[in-house]
């Protein structure tokens, strides 16, 4: 199922967005076309985490798992967009952010990439990640 955000009436000239419905709100998918708004606007709001992940990548298929589980327990504080770089044109995406094998996890606070990794992790990991990495979370005198 997807979910479509139309434009405002009277505005032709804005995208019209579609993101794969997940179970949790706080976990979306994104593409190129998506990227700038979904992603690097909203994480002037709350840190966005971005899972650059392919189809045929069984790292990446592990590691969904984990990240949906580690997205639940921040409850809203922080945002999951996925990416799955053989769609469209979001290879492309990749190549902005250097991105050379997947998985690769890139946090965004503020339109700026705070940290990566890439591999399955675990959960502690990712979690110790996220705190040593997000200054929104943890603000840092």
């Amino acid at each position: 199922m997807s979910l479509a955000f139309t434009p405002a009436r009277g505005d032709n000239h804005s995208p019209v967005i579609y993101m794969k419905a997940h179970a949790n709100h706080n976990i979306f998918d994104v593409s190129l076309e998506t990227f700038d708004t979904l992603v690097l606007a909203a994480s002037g709001n709350r840190p966005v985490l971005v899972d650059f992940w392919a189809e045929w990548c069984r790292p990446c298929i592990a590691l969904e798992a984990v990240l949906h589980r580690v997205i639940e327990e921040f409850a809203g504080k922080i945002g999951l967009a996925r990416i799955e770089v053989d769609e469209g044109e979001n290879m492309k995406l990749a190549g902005r952010y250097h991105v050379r094998g997947f998985p690769t996890i890139i946090l965004f606070e503020k339109s700026t990439d705070r940290g990566r990794f890439s591999g399955a992790k675990t959960a502690h990991f990712i979690e110790t990640f996220i705190e040593q990495h997000s200054r929104m979370l943890n603000p840092k005198p």
